[in-house]
């Protein structure tokens, strides 16, 4: 007897064992990079916007998908990328955001109160270690192009920003 094609919130529970690279204790659908999920006749299609459009981890990303559905019995792997609208960390879940602090990272924050590459310097980003709120930029980019390096005045501790976009 066939099996009966998955619903999209199976795969995506299927999707959410797939970690980021770059930071481990968020997964893909906690990061928001996955738009969609749809069962086919013979397997599943899978949308994804990455972070950024040269994202290094994007392949890597790809592969842990097609190997997470097949390793639950779906088929042919679809992974289709689009690119509009662009990803937004409007997009990362509430849960992405804690794990991110509690990793160390500070999570964006609700709806930039300053989302210009020019004007990061002033904006107060909260230190995941100690939430002071006194931190100072001390690199636009951090361990990724898609953080930005801070300093903690509190407790001198260096952090990354998950950057707005």
């Amino acid at each position: 007897m066939k099996r009966a094609p998955p619903s999209r919130d199976e795969l995506f529970a299927i999707l959410e064992t797939v970690m980021d690279p770059e930071v481990p204790v968020l997964s893909i659908v906690d990061l928001g990079i996955v738009r969609d999920a749809s069962a086919t006749d013979d397997g599943a299609v899978v949308t994804i916007t990455p972070t950024y459009s040269g994202c290094p981890a994007m392949r890597e990303i790809e592969s842990e998908i097609r190997r997470a559905l097949e390793e639950q019995g779906i088929g042919s792997v679809e992974i289709k990328t689009t690119y509009s609208p662009a990803w937004t960390t409007d997009w990362m879940s509430e849960a992405g955001k804690q794990k991110l602090k509690d990793y160390g990272i500070a999570p964006p924050t609700p709806k930039q109160q300053v989302c210009n590459e020019k004007l990061f310097a002033e904006e107060a980003i909260q230190c995941p270690h100690c939430n002071s709120w006194h931190t100072h930029r001390v690199s636009e980019f951090g361990s990724t192009a898609c953080k930005a390096l801070y300093v903690c005045d509190e407790c001198t501790e260096p952090f990354d920003y998950f950057k707005c976009h």
